[in-house]
């Protein structure tokens, strides 16, 4: 069974502090990754990941999942943009609109969303608290809230789904 909740994390101003440095990078690095893509015309995950992982990592002090995930939300967005394009969505190609969105690389907020997995981050329902990887190492015991009505089902789902965690979300 799959269960998505959506929750909120209640961090202390030091949490709060790593977790906001982390999203920033995150962020920056994948506004770097989307200057590559746009630059080389690669926009396929692992193509891409084969000219801007070790960068990413060593630039950004990311670790090896984070970076593919940078990467991954970099590919997804050109995937989306080039959706919306083919719809029509952003007009005719001689729109505005549509040129201003296929000119220049995809940039990232730096409080965008950023995703994570059961390997970057560890639920403790029973203590409603949550470990997660930054770029000031593992931080636990971060507490989060959730809407009461899931409760009593989520106990029983086996791994947590990937998670999108934003500054707002994060408490800054």
């Amino acid at each position: 069974m799959k269960l998505t909740v959506q929750v909120k994390l209640l961090p202390t101003p030091v949490q709060a502090a790593a977790l906001e440095e982390t999203l920033h990078a995150c962020n920056q690095a994948a506004t770097w990754v989307s200057q590559v893509a746009f630059e080389k015309d690669i926009k396929r995950n692992f193509a891409l990941r084969e000219h801007t992982y070790g960068q990413v990592k060593d630039r950004w002090g990311l670790g090896a999942q984070a970076a593919q995930h940078v990467i991954k939300k970099t590919c997804d967005a050109y995937t989306t943009l080039r959706a919306n394009l083919t719809a029509g969505n952003l007009g005719r190609p001689s729109s505005k609109r549509y040129r201003r969105a296929v000119e220049k690389p995809i940039a990232f907020r730096l409080v965008g969303a950023q995703p994570y997995d059961d390997r970057m981050l560890s639920w403790q329902y029973t203590e409603r608290t949550v470990s997660i990887w930054t770029l000031s190492g593992r931080i636990k015991q971060v507490a989060f809230t959730a809407a009461p009505n899931i409760w009593p089902a989520w106990p029983y789902t086996a791994r947590a789904s990937p998670t999108c965690c934003t500054a707002t979300a994060c408490g800054s």
